[in-house]
């Protein structure tokens, strides 16, 4: 399956955007909120939707999220807990248009 990584035409409604804390406490629970379509929203239609989002710390999935047509935004808040710096990511996957990662986000840990 093919991922679409972020550029400036298609990050806007698939591409999923990660909001965390820049430094986090070793070992303690911080929130990672992910929204799909943040600049444009991504529709939630029986024929168009955001089946699930993941995200990972490095390479690793640390939670995952899965979303029902019509009845949910793609927007979803983790709380996890690190023990190292980290890398944060996200994948979205659309039933129309595949699977689509974001950005990376640095976590350090203190």
């Amino acid at each position: 399956m093919k991922v679409h990584f972020p550029n400036e035409e298609t990050k806007k409604k698939h591409t999923p955007v990660i909001e965390a804390p820049s430094t986090v406490k070793k070992g303690e629970p911080f929130e990672v909120k992910v929204i799909v379509g943040k600049e444009v929203p991504h529709p939630q239609t029986t024929e168009h939707y955001i089946k699930w989002v993941s995200l990972w710390a490095d390479e690793v999935e640390v939670a995952k999220a899965d979303f029902d047509a019509n009845n949910a935004l793609p927007i979803v808040t983790f709380t996890v807990k690190l023990e190292k710096d980290a890398k944060l990511s996200a994948l979205a996957y659309c039933n129309l248009h595949g699977l689509w990662h974001s950005e990376e986000v640095e976590v350090k840990v203190e």
